[in-house]
């Protein structure tokens, strides 16, 4: 029976897995306006399905970086465009409409449906803040596959060639 404690103090039990991370920051540093998210499908068979996020996230301090969000049992790096955080969560599911995934064995949330976290990083320290409304709006379908994962800037302007630079035979 004293082996017993001994080993069960010394080796504890290994049912848990996951190491749910449960401590969130009560107020975030920076302002979060209504953030929303979008289905989107692709309307070929290795296209797959996933979720765009939209993040207006303002007043952020120079020593915040946001990182990353977690939702649906789902990830993606969070990107600025156009004035918002947006990030594009792709997931593994190989049907044609959006399916839940199962949460793989490292994810670090057990979140409700309408909840998601954004992980950011202030003076050199992850910390994570849940969002507990979210809006969602009308999915999108990409016949010709997946919309593109492109976040730079597009140029506007058209290749030239100068006359000086063409040959004249």
């Amino acid at each position: 029976m004293i082996l017993a404690v001994i080993f069960g103090i010394t080796f504890p039990c290994s049912g848990q897995t996951n190491s749910a991370i449960t401590t969130y920051q009560e107020q975030a540093p920076f302002n979060v306006n209504s953030v929303y998210f979008q289905e989107w499908y692709a309307g070929i068979k290795v296209g797959g399905t996933g979720i765009n996020m939209f993040l207006p996230i303002t007043d952020l301090a120079d020593d915040i970086k946001i990182d990353r969000v977690y939702f649906r049992n789902l990830t993606a790096e969070l990107s600025k465009q156009k004035g918002k955080y947006f990030a594009r969560l792709k997931n593994t599911s190989p049907y044609y409409t959006f399916k839940k995934s199962e949460a793989p064995a490292d994810y670090p949330f057990k979140l409700k449906d309408n909840e998601c976290v954004v992980s950011y990083i202030q003076n050199g320290t992850t910390k994570y803040y849940k969002i507990k409304v979210l809006n969602e709006v009308a999915g999108t379908y990409y016949k010709d596959g997946p919309p593109s994962t492109y976040t730079g800037e597009r140029s506007t302007g058209l290749a030239s060639v100068d006359d000086s630079e063409i040959d004249e035979d």
